[in-house]
Parts: structure tokens; sequence; C-alpha cells
């Protein structure tokens, strides 16, 4: 019986797959919104979720934990002071994911965005045309 049994594959073996994972939870705390296939974002949304709650706690070993994981002091400051604070009232559900469209070249795959639920919105600035 598959009870329990909920891990996705991704088709690949355990290593490649922990560090396809580890680089998409890098690269959404670095952008704070990535485009990726839809079975991805489910997959590594565990895993973002979970580095910040961890980053909600604060303490030393829990940031053992997620450099553990994460493998990367940089991203790791960047969770427990930026991310941590900011969610500090939120009791989960930190992202969200939206499906786009099916990918063009290759396979045809569901592609989804994922970004974090309060996200901040940055503008362009307005061009404004040179005084002559």
């Amino acid at each position: 019986m598959r009870h329990l049994c909920r891990r996705g594959k991704l088709g690949r073996p355990a290593g490649p797959r922990k560090a396809l994972l580890r680089s998409l939870v890098e690269a959404l705390f670095t952008n704070e919104k990535i485009t990726t296939t839809a079975v991805r974002a489910q997959e590594m949304r565990r895993f973002a979720e979970r580095m910040i709650t961890l980053a909600k706690d604060g303490d030393q070993a829990a940031r053992r934990r997620a450099f553990a994981f994460l493998q990367n002091k940089v991203i790791v400051t960047k969770l427990f002071e930026e991310f941590g604070p900011r969610f500090k009232d939120r009791n989960g559900g930190y992202t969200r994911i939206i499906k786009a469209s099916n990918r063009r070249m290759g396979d045809g795959a569901e592609m989804a965005i994922i970004e974090f639920v309060d996200r901040k919105f940055i503008t362009a600035p307005e061009v404004t045309p040179a005084a002559e």
C-alpha cells in the first residue's frame, strides 16, 4: 500500500532531485517569484514553507537545520532576517501557486508561477520625455 507516500519523484534519483529542489527554493528566496512546472512547484512548496517555519523560530538549531538543507549562508541569513519576521504572524500558507499556460516548446508541460502571498510589488518607474 502507498499510504502517506506522496513524494514526487520528478523523474530523477534522490541526489539530483534534492539538488533540484534546493536550487528552486534558493531561487524563490532570492527572487520571491519563479516560473517552473506545476509538479515541481507543488513539490518545492513543501520545502519552502518548512524553511520559513524554521526562520520564524529563529534559534540557532533552526538556523543549522535550514543551512543543512540550503547550504548557502547568504540565503540562510536573508531567510532568518527578512522572511522570518515578515511571516511571524502568519500560521502557514506562505506561498501561492498560480497556474500558467503550457510550455510551448518541447513537452508542453503545465507551467506554474510560485510566489509569496504578501510579495512586495516593484513597479517600473514611469518614463518621462526629456525636457527640451
